[in-house]
């Protein structure tokens, strides 16, 4: 009984440490039950190899509508990059699964390309929002973001075959401008999903933290050996 007590006291505290601490990886999958639904993610910037502390942003993604052939969003972002660096964020990015087809845009990023190269080594993407029609997602023109100012728009993805879930992924933002980072002008951001607002059933995927796995594996090696343990005082 006092074994059974015992696993069953492990599960509970086990729960609570995955209930408290999750980790969200960078993708979420959606679907018609997901409008109203937000997502939050946190931007560093870097240049190549090199992390610029200070360049920084934030977006905010909400599911507003959904047809058997698009997903519709509003989205905010904000440029937060602190002194003393400046920098002007002049667009974002993100892949999807299925390819879309088409995509269109309003707002601060009302200009779209569709598999554009992004710098920095980050590669192609299947989608790019800009301040400027370029033609590409490496940024130009003088719009967008500049220290401390919001911008805020929707867009619409459109697909050539009926859809019943969406997966975005890999989410970017393009520095550029930028200032008091030595001879760096430009650069991209990582978005790193930090939450989820409203419904709560899908949008992202919640991993255990790899410290948390370790612990609950300890604890549950360690009640293994006291069970041994007892068995054998038993068997004497």
């Amino acid at each position: 009984m006092r074994i059974a007590r015992q696993i069953s006291q492990l599960a509970v505290a086990a729960s609570l440490v995955f209930a408290s601490a999750p980790a969200w990886a960078d993708a979420i999958t959606l679907g018609s039950g997901n409008v109203g639904q937000s997502w939050d993610f946190a931007f560093n910037g870097y240049s190549g190899s090199t992390t610029v502390a200070g360049l920084t942003s934030t977006a905010k993604f909400t599911l507003t509508g959904v047809t058997p052939t698009s997903y519709t969003f509003n989205y905010s972002l904000s440029n937060t990059t602190s002194d003393p660096v400046n920098s002007r964020v002049s667009g974002f990015a993100f892949n999807t699964d299925p390819n879309i087809s088409s995509a269109t845009s309003t707002g601060a990023f009302s200009y779209t390309t569709l598999g554009g190269n992004y710098p920095n080594g980050i590669g192609s993407v299947d989608v790019c929002f800009k301040d400027a029609s370029t033609g590409s997602c490496a940024g130009g023109g003088s719009g967008g973001l500049f220290d401390g100012q919001t911008g805020i728009g929707s867009f619409t993805l459109n697909f050539a075959q009926p859809l019943t879930s969406l997966t975005l992924s890999d989410f970017f933002v393009r520095y550029q401008s930028i200032t008091g980072a030595g001879n760096i002008s430009s650069g991209s951001g990582t978005g790193t999903l930090t939450s989820t607002g409203g419904s709560t059933s899908t949008g992202g995927t919640p991993v255990p933290e790899p410290g948390m796995v370790g612990l609950l594996g300890a604890a549950l090696a360690g009640l293994a050996l006291a069970r041994r343990r007892q068995q054998r005082l038993a068997l004497a």
